[in-house]
């Protein structure tokens, strides 16, 4: 069992019922969850030892937060206190051709305003094999990038092998703002997720043109932005995933991985959504769960898309599927039969 940690800011959402529009709604669905918070459930759920970073505000909202997080097994120890309020968004879920909206009301909030004295980096990564972060926390206040930057040396100097999730946020910051920031955080990295648009227009590089056409082309291009990315920055491995989205209820689901050696395209699946908030989340956990445990990248990778297609299934922000059923989905099972 490794000690994984994670560090981000957990949100309270609340989402509008039965697909309702914002002007419909009187009553709201409440969830917790975040980026980070969400790989960390995800992990623990496949029986790894997680620790999530974060400050929340001392007030019974707050420890709500942190409760929703402790009853999914998430070591909490290194969640500071303080602040004026617990960052929320709104959740207006999608339909057919009707897409999703997301409205943040994060200013201010307890993680945002955090300060280098509320963590103690030299005691959270003692013992950690693997931190994870994601391009949102450097993203909701300049306070936050710095102490990114700050766990990010913490870690390196512990020989924790670190992985980034792009998750490119164009309500929280600009293409020029998160280049500045996220070129200076990829030396860190040993193992990036990204897209090549964050490729292109995150890190500046330029994706190779091809005459080829379909899956063909995809993969063509993929795997020359990830060796650019790879020259550039020394990372050990990247991935992307892979979306076609017919409307909001129906989606492809796929992803594709290199290491400086193979380049894998993973099977595809077809998603009927019922929520698709936090499947990139749920891709990293089962990308890192998968490395982590020194299976292939192929085997990662699996994993990993099968996971994430079934986190699609779940409302919330959290993916609460266990092992077995992921292993069940790569060997085939997909029929959605009732389990008796």
């Amino acid at each position: 069992m490794a000690k994984i940690v994670t560090m981000g800011e957990i949100m309270l959402r609340l989402s509008t019922p039965g697909y309702q529009r914002f002007i419909q709604a009187d009553s709201f669905d409440v969830n917790y969850g975040g980026g980070e918070a969400n790989v960390a459930v995800s992990l623990a759920n496949f029986g790894h030892s997680t620790y999530f970073v974060s400050k929340v505000p001392e007030n019974p909202i707050g420890e709500s937060a942190v409760t929703a997080l402790r009853k999914y097994n998430v070591n909490c120890d290194f969640i500071a206190r303080g602040g004026e309020r617990l960052g929320i968004y709104y959740l207006e879920p999608g339909a057919s051709m009707r897409a999703s909206n997301v409205v943040y009301d994060r200013a201010h909030s307890s993680m945002a305003e955090a300060k280098e004295e509320d963590f103690d980096f030299d005691t959270v990564f003692e013992g950690a094999d693997w931190f994870h972060l994601s391009g949102i926390t450097p993203a909701i206040s300049d306070g936050a990038a710095y102490l990114t930057e700050l766990a990010l040396k913490a870690a390196k100097e512990k020989g924790v092998t670190i992985s980034m999730d792009f998750n490119y946020r164009k309500k929280l910051w600009s293409y020029e703002k998160a280049n500045k920031v996220m070129t200076n955080l990829m030396q860190y990295v040993d193992v990036c997720i990204g897209s090549k648009e964050d490729a292109k227009y995150i890190l500046g590089l330029t994706p190779v043109t091809t005459e080829k056409t379909g899956i063909e082309a995809e993969d063509y291009i993929y795997r020359d932005i990830f060796q650019q990315m790879m020259d550039r920055f020394g990372l050990k491995c990247i991935a992307s995933t892979l979306r076609e989205s017919y409307s909001a209820s129906d989606n492809s689901w796929s992803a594709c991985i290199y290491d400086g050696k193979e380049f894998y395209h993973s099977r595809k699946y077809e998603m009927r959504i019922v929520d698709r908030v936090g499947g990139g989340d749920s891709f990293a956990a089962g990308l890192i769960c998968g490395l982590i445990e020194g299976k292939d990248i192929r085997e990662s990778l699996e994993f990993a898309v099968a996971a994430s297609a079934l986190k699609h299934t779940i409302p919330g922000d959290v993916n609460l599927v266990t092992r077995r059923e992921v292993e069940n989905l790569m060997g085939g099972d997909a029929s959605g039969r009732v389990q008796r």
